[in-house]
């Protein structure tokens, strides 16, 4: 026993060293955040391993959903949006009702769990599978990028705003045939929540906590909800920075948790592979996986891939599998061209200063 206790005492001073020098090399980023050169950040967390690096808070404005919060102290325990981070939530979701068989083929049409629109049900539209739905290339007609989400010509918001949101993602017309081409659309996310909630006959928000957030023990979130009550999948979650954290780990240590398998880790590899290319660049173009981004890290030299949940506002969640690293941020530059720059100069700052 005491050989044991003076061999971990001995890996921790052995360890320590390294977390000081990491610690420093992330000194200068904290500097400029704080400075205001790298505006809008609300948190910063780092990393390696089982040691934080890094944990930073800051004040600023805040909004939940478009409701103005007025100025607030962020600290480990305050409830941040998420926005689209939520989408990669719902993909870790969907991966455990595939091995539970609530989901038996992601090759399965879509309006196999509508039978009530009846009138869609064409050769046309059963082509779009949950496959499609998870890799954002259903060919269904959506524009998030030409309207802001607090303009209701927003494909998301339009969506939001309709009677019934699944019959207006799937009565969309199609721009491109199934498979073809990725399109952001919050409406894919919607609609594979339904297929998940229809699925498990169970509520998308109460599905979440008895099958990701209990286990994490992550016990403090909520939902923003449509008039019905019910959560919007695509960009409705609040979390505190340190419970997107365990997300990271989560996806990092490939679905384990405290020795438990919590998510197959065949799901998440494959969730976090490329299965539709984003941008033109096949070198270094954004690519996607199942609601999860796919970077091939060319800011870096030599490049490093990491994967990525990612949030209007400069919301991230960063894992970087080969360097045993993960980055998690929160900002508040919702709709704003500078939550871009903000979020990469955070992300690659990070990664650049603890480039091993």
């Amino acid at each position: 026993m005491l050989r044991t206790l003076l061999a971990a005492a001995l890996a921790v001073l052995l360890l320590a060293p390294a977390a000081r020098a990491d610690e420093a090399a992330l000194a200068a980023l904290k500097t400029r955040i704080e400075a205001g050169e790298i505006p809008g950040v609300h948190s910063v967390i780092v990393m390696r391993g089982k040691e934080t690096l890094a944990e930073w808070y800051f004040p600023g404005d805040d909004n939940a959903r478009g409701r103005a919060l007025g100025r607030v102290m962020f600290g480990p325990d305050t409830l941040h949006d998420v926005r689209s981070v939520t989408k990669s939530v719902v993909s870790l979701l969907v991966g455990v009702a595939v091995q539970d068989g609530a989901i038996k083929s992601l090759d399965t049409p879509v309006l196999d769990y509508f039978p009530e629109y009846a009138d869609l049900q064409t050769p046309e539209r059963r082509r779009v599978t949950l496959r499609h739905l998870l890799t954002m290339t259903s060919g269904l007609h959506w524009d998030e990028d030409t309207y802001t989400y607090a303009d209701p010509r927003n494909s998301e918001i339009a969506m939001d705003m309709a009677p019934d949101p699944y019959r207006y993602v799937l009565s969309q017309a199609f721009d491109t045939a199934p498979g073809a081409q990725f399109k952001y659309s919050g409406g894919d996310v919607a609609v594979m929540a339904a297929v998940l909630a229809r699925a498990t006959r169970t509520p998308l928000d109460v599905y979440a906590e008895q099958k990701l957030f209990k286990p994490l023990g992550i016990a403090k979130v909520e939902w923003h909800r449509d008039g019905k009550g019910v959560p919007y999948a695509a960009s409705g979650l609040r979390m505190t920075p340190r419970d997107m954290m365990r997300i990271g780990q989560l996806v990092q240590a490939k679905g384990r948790w405290n020795g438990r398998q919590v998510l197959p880790a065949r799901w998440v590899a494959e969730a976090t592979t490329a299965h539709a290319q984003v941008q033109p660049d096949p070198k270094c173009g954004m690519r996607y996986g199942y609601f999860w981004w796919l970077s091939a890290g060319c800011e870096l030299e030599p490049a490093q891939p990491w994967a990525a949940g990612v949030g209007n506002g400069g919301q991230r969640i960063i894992v970087v599998r080969d360097q045993d690293l993960i980055v998690v941020m929160t900002a508040g530059l919702y709709n704003s061209r500078a939550q871009r720059q903000t979020a990469n100069d955070v992300v690659v700052g990070a990664l650049k200063a603890l480039r091993k």
